[in-house]
């Protein structure tokens, strides 16, 4: 098994207080109402969102994945830190075991929030990936689910 690592960052104009509690604690339910053309539901199928919690994304219908299974690996409310990871589904590709995402929000120098993202992507046997595939994958789906949360909080300041 290979392991391949990409990290990313993204910059909002959202601090991160209020990033991560609509993001990652509330991203659930918020999620699937701001973005419905991406994603259809989440439902947990163990725990609430606390580590060790499972999780099936139900994705919307003409996307290219149908679901995805996710376990959440740590969570901390304080330093803003979340690590979850896509353990079934279509995402996984027949080529990986896993993809483990570490997300941190940090405040930016204006104020709103840096998302520093580290994935890993568990490759099955001795499977290569192309770097360049996973990069524009990984930098369209932040990027439209941050710019998307980021767009709901501009328009309802008093959401969170």
């Amino acid at each position: 098994m290979g392991v391949f690592t990409y990290e990313s960052e993204i910059v909002t104009a959202i601090p991160p207080a209020k990033m991560f509690k609509a993001c990652i604690l509330d991203g659930d339910t918020l999620i699937p109402k701001i973005v419905p053309q991406v994603f259809n539901s989440v439902e947990y199928l163990e725990g609430n969102g606390e580590p060790g919690s499972l999780r099936k994304v139900t994705f919307a219908q003409g996307n290219q994945f149908n679901y995805m299974k996710q376990k959440v690996e740590a969570l901390d409310t304080e330093k803003f830190e979340y690590i979850y990871s896509v353990i079934e589904g279509d995402p996984l590709m027949n080529m990986l075991d896993k993809i483990t995402y570490e997300i941190k929000l940090e405040v930016s120098p204006g104020g709103g929030s840096i998302c520093k993202t580290s994935s890993k992507y568990y490759t099955i046997g001795d499977i290569e990936l192309k770097e360049e595939a996973i990069k524009a994958g990984k930098e369209k789906a932040s990027g439209v689910l941050f710019k998307s949360i980021e767009a709901y909080l501009v328009a309802n300041p008093n959401a969170y």
